[in-house]
């Protein structure tokens, strides 16, 4: 499907130049549009630790450091579930795919524990229909929020 028939499905398009103060303001902006759909606290929640990490991880590694584009996200509402698609032109992921999202050994003394690590983990702990697509330059990561519904 092309992105303009795309963004004519959406409930909600976002498209923003990368970078962690424009993915900042983004997230800000989507949660302020999905508390007007009369999400619950927990719903907007999940949705902002998933998006946080899904876009930090574009601007860090899809773009790297310096790298300049846009990120484009697009948001149905079904009945009890948000769709995302997340749209960027950076990198590829290694080996074309998802990382497994394993949590990181946490046997050691307190010192050694990890600071990172965690951010697939909880996007595949949170979201669910999970889908990565390369082609044209361009990657999409589609997912799903199941949501409560109203506030």
């Amino acid at each position: 499907m092309k992105p303009h028939a795309l963004q004519r499905q959406a409930d909600l398009c976002l498209k923003f130049p990368s970078g962690e103060l424009e993915v900042r303001n983004a997230l800000c902006a989507l949660t302020t549009r999905l508390r007007e759909m009369a999400l619950s606290a927990d719903d907007v929640g999940s949705v902002e630790l998933v998006l946080g990490e899904v876009l930090n991880n574009i601007v860090e590694h899809a773009y790297g450091a310096g790298g300049q584009g846009e990120i484009e996200i697009l948001v149905k509402r079904a009945a009890h579930v948000l769709r995302f698609r997340v749209i960027d032109e950076g990198g590829a992921l290694p080996n074309s795919a998802l990382p497994e999202g394993r949590l990181p050994a946490m046997d050691g003394p307190l010192e050694a524990m990890p600071e990172g690590g965690f951010g697939w983990y909880l996007v595949r702990n949170l979201a669910c229909d999970l889908d990565y697509r390369r082609a044209d330059g361009r990657n999409e990561l589609a997912f799903s929020i199941c949501c409560e519904g109203q506030a």
